[in-house]
């Protein structure tokens, strides 16, 4: 189930990461683009993945966040949820990485070929009276 939670009802039990490291890459990724992945609840409002997710929102001064309550009766499954979701991530190589970098580039600022059809476009949508596109 998926629901809007208050973060102050939210419960913190021993948890196995006791370093969140820095979350400052993290919440300037929740102030740009909100909560892309719900933190995980059991019934009891207590959480059992996403942490780090959590903290920043707080640190955001958030009331409310997204999170998948979901009933899982024993410390056992518990506990291997967390572990199961902090230990099969997999990071993006560098390669990777450059080439979204790349491609943000060409987005934010496109050639003047690419400028100058989009302004014309633009031109004939208010030319006929539709809105103009913002790309």
């Amino acid at each position: 189930m998926f629901k809007q939670i208050k973060i102050e009802d939210v419960v913190l039990k021993k948890r196995i990461r006791k370093n969140l490291g820095d979350l400052g890459a993290l919440i300037k990724s929740l102030h740009s683009f909100g909560l892309i992945h719900p933190i995980i609840l059991n019934k009891k409002n207590e959480l059992i993945a996403g942490h780090r997710r959590l903290e920043a929102a707080k640190q955001l001064g958030w009331k409310l966040i997204d999170a998948i309550i979901i009933d899982k009766p024993s410390e056992l499954e518990k506990l291997e949820l967390e572990m199961e979701e902090n230990l099969y991530r997999k990071n993006l190589t560098s390669e990777e990485l450059e080439e979204g970098y790349r491609k943000m580039e060409k987005l934010r600022n496109p050639g003047f070929l690419i400028r100058l059809f989009r302004a014309i476009c633009n031109f004939f949508r208010r030319l006929f009276g539709r809105k103009p596109r913002t790309y």
